[in-house]
């Protein structure tokens, strides 16, 4: 059975002056006007998240709590190790649960969160869905037969900005 993956990035957070530390940034009035439209985004495309890993950061929290009325109410990991991952660190945690659900959602921050979205879209030819670099409350959904990510299927996008 395929498992269906979600990569989305945080929202809209506050400028880092505005806040105490980088951790600790929440979001801003558009941050939670785009996650709600996400989320809602996410209903229309008829999906339910059964697992998600979250980074701990507060705004990628927040971005999360938007979209559960929508998505469900999945089970949630949020290890530190998600905060600011890299690419391959990202890529490393989702193959590590994905046995375990058929709807996967992570949510991160850029670049790594965008470079493994891009990355999945260039082994489906579909880097021309995606928006130059990955803005904020972005989320692309592909479907996976395996865990090596070799033949991903692009299937959706959500941009704010493009919406």
């Amino acid at each position: 059975m395929p498992t269906t993956l979600i990569l989305m990035r945080h929202a809209k957070a506050v400028d880092r002056l505005e806040a105490e530390d980088d951790f600790q940034r929440g979001l801003t009035a558009r941050g939670r006007e785009d996650s709600a439209a996400a989320a809602d985004a996410l209903q229309d495309e008829g999906l339910k998240v059964d697992r998600a890993l979250v980074s701990p950061s507060w705004r990628t929290r927040q971005t999360f709590e938007q979209l559960i009325p929508q998505i469900g109410s999945p089970k949630v990991d949020d290890p530190m190790a998600l905060y600011h991952a890299s690419t391959d660190m990202l890529e490393r945690a989702v193959k590590s649960v994905m046995g375990e659900c058929e709807t996967l959602l992570l949510v991160g921050h850029n670049p790594g969160i965008g470079g493994f979205a891009h990355k999945l879209a260039q082994r489906c030819d579909a880097t021309g869905h995606l928006p130059l670099g990955y803005p904020t409350a972005t989320a692309c959904v592909f479907e996976l037969d395996s865990d090596d990510f070799d033949q991903p299927r692009f299937r959706f996008i959500f941009n704010p900005k493009g919406a």
